[in-house]
């Protein structure tokens, strides 16, 4: 059976009328912290699905599931294997920092789930679709359907009319120009709703900076001729002095309770638009959408009040955490990497052991040849790092947090380093790593270790912060264990810190950090991974995608928590 389905694929963006109504229900934006661009919802026997954009991440396209719209909890991973965009070395082989799996769609339609997107590669543009009958389940998302993509943000309508797409081979028809939207720039993100006898088409405009916004236009008929909304943009955040900025790119679903939502991306970052390490992370805005009538959302806050939410509840399936969720991961014997630890672009096979046999209750981090920034271009084409770096983390969901990592490491030459990072992009980032000291070596002194605290800035232009390496001696002779660090001293700064495992009294600060350097620079479509890598620095033979034997890093203990999360330019509220 083929089945056929409008396509649309334009976009727009909002800006935001606040909306006075009677409600009940308080709770505290945004709902997916951390790095959550672009989500896409919809509602399915009392549960809500929302997927985000990954870009480079893997595994990609989450998929979150909630009872009560506020504890999201990861279901499963629509890009969890590396050969399911059926193209060769697609997972790493990516120029550019924000190429990858851009803006996704979530439909549900004859009892399956449908998630659209387009990947943007070295070799192309690809537009993919899949299916899935258990979103619970990384395995049940199918390979992809690829079709050719006129744009990025596909959005899948089904009705009788429009421009179409086969499901079953991809083949689309000549795209059909509906709605140029409201004169913003960038229109993208669109969503065909339909209700009342009317053809909903929502976009954002503006760019999804200080002027991202929404914006809708409806129509009698799937092919136009659209009329805007006297009231656009729907909503928005320019020019207002709140902390969440760059609202827009949205989309409306029911609660099955009468009321309407809508899930939009949101920056903290105030009107300065300087520091926002968390990047672009989703938010939740009731929506009044009266019978015949426009959509009316709320304005954009961390603090909202609106319809009743549905009842509290965690009784959620799902292969990881909820998004919230502290980390206590021990890397026991039997288990397997957490499902929401995410790597920059496909590891190399085999990098990674949880719990190895001569090293039980760790992560064994096997080095690669490129470290965390590595040559973009390069004549040696493993140093660009798309043949793998050997990298691990989770998002930073909290404004304040503190991470840290136990290292076992004996690294036998001066190239092989492992530490832990906070990782917007490879052009912006800082890593704290642990190395053999060339000091050391050639006087055989002190331990013989080196503190290597690197600032890297390259992809900020006119950075006032500029990339650097501070070294600092090791100083703790005879421990082969060393706990590593990154705190938030504030909304504004994170520190790097150092001891023995068994005796934190002997901690040391290493440097600190402007959170600026996460913020914008070569990565403003994604937000910071806090992680642990290996590397050998370039060490080994030209082209060559293994570095030489040695440097094994052996991480445990890893922990993360929330200690805050900021609402408001002097508003915080503390985690649970």
């Amino acid at each position: 059976m083929h089945y056929r389905t409008a396509i649309a694929t334009l976009a727009a963006t909002a800006s935001s009328k606040a909306l006075a109504h009677a409600g009940n229900s308080t709770f505290y934006n945004p709902v997916l912290p951390g790095w959550h661009s672009d989500p896409s919802c919809v509602h399915v026997n009392e549960t809500f699905f929302c997927v985000t954009s990954t870009f480079l991440v893997a595994p990609g396209l989450p998929v979150y599931a909630s009872k009560d719209l506020v504890n999201w909890r990861l279901a499963s991973h629509g890009w969890s294997r590396p050969d399911q965009l059926g193209l060769p070395n697609a997972g790493r082989d990516v120029d550019y920092l924000q190429g990858g799996f851009f803006a996704p769609n979530l439909r549900y339609h004859d009892s399956k789930f449908w998630l659209t997107c387009v990947s943007i590669h070295s070799g192309g543009t690809t537009g993919t679709i899949q299916t899935s009958t258990d979103p619970y389940d990384d395995a049940a998302w199918s390979d992809v359907l690829a079709y050719n993509a006129s744009s990025i943000d596909p959005d899948l309508f089904w009705d009788d009319d429009g421009s179409t797409v086969d499901l079953e081979t991809g083949r689309v028809t000549e795209p059909i120009s509906i709605w140029n939207g409201t004169g913003g720039s960038s229109p993208e993100g669109p969503h065909i709703y339909k209700r009342d006898g009317y053809y909903y088409l929502m976009i954002a405009e503006g760019g999804t900076e200080l002027g991202h916004s929404e914006t809708i236009a409806r129509a009698k008929s799937i092919t136009g001729p659209y009329t805007g909304n006297p009231n656009n943009p729907l909503i928005s955040n320019s020019n207002t002095s709140e902390l969440f900025q760059t609202v827009g790119h949205c989309d409306i679903f029911p609660d099955g309770n009468g009321n309407e939502w809508a899930m939009c991306l949101s920056t903290r970052s105030g009107p300065s638009w300087e520091i926002y390490p968390m990047g672009r992370e989703t938010i939740l805005v009731p929506v009044k959408w009266d019978e015949g009538e426009w959509p009316v959302f709320s304005q954009a806050r961390g603090e909202m009040s609106g319809w009743p939410l549905p009842p509290y509840s965690r009784d959620v399936d799902g292969i990881g955490p909820f998004v919230e969720d502290p980390d206590t991961v021990n890397f026991a014997p039997g288990t397997s990497l957490p499902s929401h630890f995410l790597h920059w672009r496909w590891p190399q096979e085999g990098a990674f052991a949880v719990s190895p046999k001569d090293h039980p209750c760790s992560l064994q981090i096997v080095p690669s040849r490129a470290n965390l920034t590595g040559a973009i271009t390069s004549d040696d084409f493993a140093l660009t790092g798309k043949t793998g770096i050997s990298f691990i983390g989770r998002r930073q969901t909290y404004t304040l947090f503190t991470f840290g990592i136990d290292l076992k490491f004996d690294p036998e030459a001066p190239d092989q380093e492992a530490g832990i990072t906070a990782f917007l992009t490879q052009l912006n980032h800082i890593n704290l790593g642990i190395a053999q000291s060339n000091h050391s070596v050639r006087h055989g002194k002190g331990s013989g270790l080196e503190f290597r605290f690197h600032i890297e800035t390259a992809g900020t232009i006119n950075s006032t912060i500029p990339s650097s390496t501070v070294v600092t001696a090791v100083p703790w002779c005879d421990d082969d264990t060393i706990h590593l660090q990154i705190h938030s001293v504030n909304e504004t700064h994170y520190v790097c810190s150092a001891w023995p495992p068994d005796r934190p009294n002997e901690k040391i600060v290493i440097g600190y950090v402007s959170a600026e350097v996460f913020s914008g620079g070569s990565g403003p479509f994604v937000g910071t991974l806090l992680g642990a890598y290996a590397t050998c620095n370039g060490a080994g033979s030209t082209n060559s995608t293994t570095c030489p034997d040695g440097g094994n890093a052996y991480f445990s203990r890893w922990r993360y928590s929330g200690a805050a999360q900021q609402i408001a330019e002097d508003g915080f509220v503390p985690s649970f």
